[in-house]
C-alpha cells in the first residue's frame, strides 16, 4: 500500500506581485506569517501538499516586540471541509481502501445537560452568589431544586429560588426580593413563565439574567445588563463515513474557532477572549469577597457555605491559594513570611560575631577588663618586692589574677555559633577557673584569721602560719570542681542542638547542658566558696589594718553574691541568645568584682601613693594592737 505525507497550512496570502526575485524568478507571492498557523501534518512515502484559504477577515495586533502581526479571523466552514476532505481521503487510502457502513449521528439538548452547562458557566465566570427564577408550577419547582444541586456541585451558592405566576401581587413581590438581593446574576430555569416580558425587565434591570436555550426565541429580548443566552444548535449528519470522521477529531485549533464563531462565542485565543473577561469576570455575584491568599475562609453561623469571612492564618500557617478552607502549617524549619502567603526557611539566632551587636559590645568590654586584669598582674610582678605586694601572700595575688584573666577570655565560649566542643567548654573552663579564683580568696580570707590569732605568745595557730596552708586551700578547693566537670562531661556532656519551639519563627542555636543537675551543682559549688569566704572576710573585717584586705574582700564576694543569686530568675526566664547574654554579663561583673575590690586600692597604693608603700607605714599604727613588731605576722 503506498503511503501518503500530506502537509498543508492555512496562511494569510498576500495578493501576487509579477516582480522578478533573481535572474530566473517568475511570478513571486510574498507570505505573511500570521500569529496562529493551522497546521496538518502525516509522515509517508509521497507527500501531498495543499495551500487552502480558510479565513476570510484579518486583524493586526501588536506582539511583544511592538510589531503587527497579523491575526486570521472569520473562517469559513466550507473550507474546512475541504480540507478535511483531504485528510480522511488519505487516512482511507492508507487504512483500508474499503468503506465502512454509513453511521448517522444526531444530538441535542436536554435538561440536565444544561444544568450542568448553566453550572460549569457561573463556575468559569467565577460567581457564586445567584437567584433561581422559575415558573411557579411543578416543572419549575422541580427544574429550581436540580439547578440547584447541580450549582452547589460547582461551589455556587442559591440567595434565593423565586417564582413567577399570573398573579401581579405576588411577581411584584418576589422581584422586589430579587432586587434586594446581593446576588447580581439571576438563572432563568425550565420553559418561559407567564408574567409579562417588559415587567421583568422593569424590575431587575440591574441585574444579569442566564437564559436557557429551552426557553423560546422570542422572549430574548433586548438582553439588559449584558445577560448571556444559551442557543440551542441542531446538528444533521448524512450517513457517510466522513462526518464519523469529522466527529472523532479532539484536538484541532481551526475546528475550535469555527464551533465558536457557529456559536456566536468567543474563541481559545487569548487576544479574542479578551472581551470575555471585560465583561463578565468584573461582575463580581459574590456572598463574600475572596479569602486573598494569606487568610482562610471561617463559615459564618447558619449561612450558606458561599457566605463566609476571611481571616489570616494562624501562626506558622500559610494559605497560598484564594479561597482556601484551612491553612497549611510549615515545616518545623520553616516560617511564613510576611503576607503568610508561603513558608521561608526560619532565621538562625545566636550571639553571632557578624551580625549582632551585642556580640560587639562583649568583645569590646571583655577586652578591656582583660587589659586591665593583664596590666595589673604586670605591676604585681614588677613590684613584687614591694610591702603592699608582699602582704597578705603574693603568691595567691598571683594566681588570684591569672585566674580572673581566664574568666574574661572564657567568655569568648559563649560567643558565635554554638558548636559541640564550645558547649562542652562553657561551662567547665569559667566554673574551674572562677573556682580557682575563689579558692584564692578563701585562702587570703583564712588566712588572715589565722594569722591575726597566731599574733598572740604562744598561741598554737603559728604553725598553720605559712604558704602551705594556703596552697593546700587552693588545690583542694579547685580540685573538688576539676572532679564535679569531669563526671559532668563524661556522664551527660553539653552539646549544641537547634531549638525550634522555644521562640516562634526562629531556630535558636543554643547549648543543651546535657545534665541539669551537673551544671547547678557547678554554679552551686562556687556560690559555695563564695559564702565561706564572705563569712570568714567579714567576722575579719574589724582585724587591724594590716590585714584591712578582708573588708575588700567581704565586699566582692558580697558583690558575687548578688550577681549569681540575681542571674538565676533572669536566665530562667529569658530565651536564645539572651539567655547566653544574662550568663556573660554575671561572669563579668563578678569577675570585675574581684579584680577592683581586691586589686584597685593596692594599685592606688603603689602607683599614685608609693611614699605608703613601706613597711613602716603599714605598721606604724599598729603599736596599740601589736605589743612588738616581732608579735606582728605579715603574709
Amino acid at each position: 500500500m503506498i503511503q501518503f505525507i500530506f502537509s498543508l497550512a492555512a496562511l494569510w496570502v498576500t495578493p501576487c506581485s509579477t516582480q522578478l526575485s533573481g535572474s530566473d524568478s517568475q511570478c513571486c507571492i510574498p507570505l505573511t506569517k500570521p500569529k496562529y498557523e493551522y497546521k496538518y501534518i502525516q509522515d509517508g512515502d509521497i507527500i501531498i501538499g495543499g495551500v487552502f484559504s480558510v479565513n476570510y477577515g484579518v486583524k493586526y495586533i501588536l506582539d511583544s516586540n511592538g510589531k503587527y502581526i497579523p491575526i486570521c479571523i472569520n473562517p469559513v466552514q466550507d473550507r474546512y471541509i475541504e480540507i478535511q476532505t483531504l485528510l480522511f481521503t488519505i487516512n482511507e487510502i492508507n487504512k483500508n481502501p474499503d468503506l465502512l457502513p454509513n453511521v448517522t449521528l444526531g444530538t441535542g439538548p436536554n435538561d440536565y445537560v444544561e444544568h450542568v452547562a448553566i453550572a460549569e458557566l457561573v463556575e468559569y465566570l467565577g460567581w457564586t452568589w445567584v437567584i433561581i427564577l422559575a415558573a411557579g408550577d411543578e416543572r419549575g419547582e422541580r427544574e429550581s431544586k436540580n439547578l440547584m444541586n447541580e450549582l452547589n456541585k460547582h461551589g455556587a451558592c442559591v440567595d434565593l429560588i423565586g417564582t413567577l405566576t399570573e398573579d401581579i401581587n405576588t411577581d411584584t413581590r418576589t422581584l422586589e426580593r430579587i432586587q434586594k438581593s446581593t446576588a447580581e446574576v439571576v438563572v432563568l430555569c425550565g420553559e418561559k413563565f407567564l408574567t409579562k416580558t417588559y415587567f421583568v425587565q422593569k424590575m431587575i434591570k440591574e441585574k444579569t439574567l442566564v437564559v436557557p436555550a429551552t426557553w423560546i426565541p422570542g422572549y430574548t429580548f433586548p438582553l439588559f445588563n449584558g445577560s448571556l443566552v444559551f442557543k440551542e444548535e441542531f446538528v444533521i449528519f448524512d450517513t457517510s463515513e466522513f462526518e464519523d470522521y469529522v466527529m472523532k477529531i479532539t484536538e484541532d485549533v481551526l475546528l475550535k474557532d469555527l464551533l465558536t464563531v457557529a456559536s456566536l462565542c468567543l474563541t481559545h485565543d487569548k487576544e479574542k477572549d479578551t472581551l470575555l473577561q471585560t465583561i463578565y469576570r468584573t461582575l463580581k455575584s459574590q456572598c463574600s469577597s475572596k479569602c486573598l491568599p494569606g487568610y482562610r475562609k471561617v463559615p459564618q453561623k447558619g449561612a450558606p457555605p458561599c457566605c463566609y469571612d476571611c481571616t489570616s492564618c494562624s501562626e506558622g500557617e500559610i494559605s497560598n491559594l484564594t479561597d482556601m478552607e484551612n491553612c497549611v502549617t510549615c515545616l518545623d524549619y520553616e516560617w511564613p513570611d510576611n503576607g503568610k502567603t508561603r513558608c521561608i526557611e526560619k532565621p538562625t539566632d545566636f550571639l553571632s560575631y557578624d551580625r549582632d551587636s551585642l556580640t560587639l559590645v562583649f568583645n569590646v568590654i571583655t577586652l578591656i577588663f582583660f587589659v586591665i586584669a593583664l596590666s595589673i598582674l604586670g605591676t604585681f610582678i614588677l613590684y613584687r618586692d614591694t610591702p603592699v605586694v608582699k602582704a597578705n601572700n603574693r603568691s595567691l595575688s598571683f594566681i588570684l589574677l591569672v585566674s580572673i584573666k581566664l574568666s574574661f577570655l572564657s567568655v569568648f565560649l559563649f560567643l558565635g555559633r554554638p558548636v559541640d566542643i564550645t558547649c562542652m567548654l562553657r561551662q567547665t573552663s569559667f566554673g574551674i577557673t572562677f573556682s580557682i579564683a575563689i579558692s584564692c580568696v578563701l585562702a587570703k580570707t583564712i588566712m588572715v584569721s589565722v594569722a591575726f590569732k597566731a599574733t598572740k605568745p604562744g598561741s598554737s595557730w603559728r604553725k598553720l602560719v605559712g604558704a602551705r596552708l594556703a596552697n593546700t586551700i587552693v588545690l583542694v578547693s579547685s580540685i573538688i570542681q576539676v572532679v564535679i566537670s569531669v563526671i559532668w562531661l563524661a556522664i551527660s556532656p553539653p552539646f549544641a542542638e537547634h531549638n525550634i519551639h522555644s521562640e516562634p519563627g526562629k531556630i535558636i542555636i543554643q547549648c543543651n547542658e546535657g545534665s541539669v543537675v551537673a551544671f547547678y551543682i557547678v554554679l552551686s559549688y562556687m556560690g559555695l566558696l563564695a559564702s565561706v569566704s564572705f563569712i570568714v572576710a567579714f567576722l575579719a573585717r574589724s582585724l587591724p589594718d594590716s590585714f584591712n584586705e578582708a573588708k575588700y574582700i567581704t565586699f566582692s564576694m558580697l558583690l558575687f553574691c548578688s550577681v549569681w543569686i540575681t542571674m538565676i530568675p533572669a536566665y530562667l526566664s529569658t530565651k536564645g541568645k539572651y539567655t547566653v547574654a544574662v550568663e556573660i554579663f554575671a561572669i563579668i561583673s563578678s569577675s570585675c568584682g574581684l579584680l577592683f575590690c581586691i586589686f584597685f586600692p593596692k594599685c592606688y597604693i603603689i602607683l599614685l601613693k608609693p611614699e605608703m608603700n613601706t613597711k613602716l607605714n603599714l605598721l606604724g599604727n599598729k603599736k596599740k594592737q601589736c605589743k612588738s613588731f616581732k608579735h606582728c605576722i605579715h603574709i
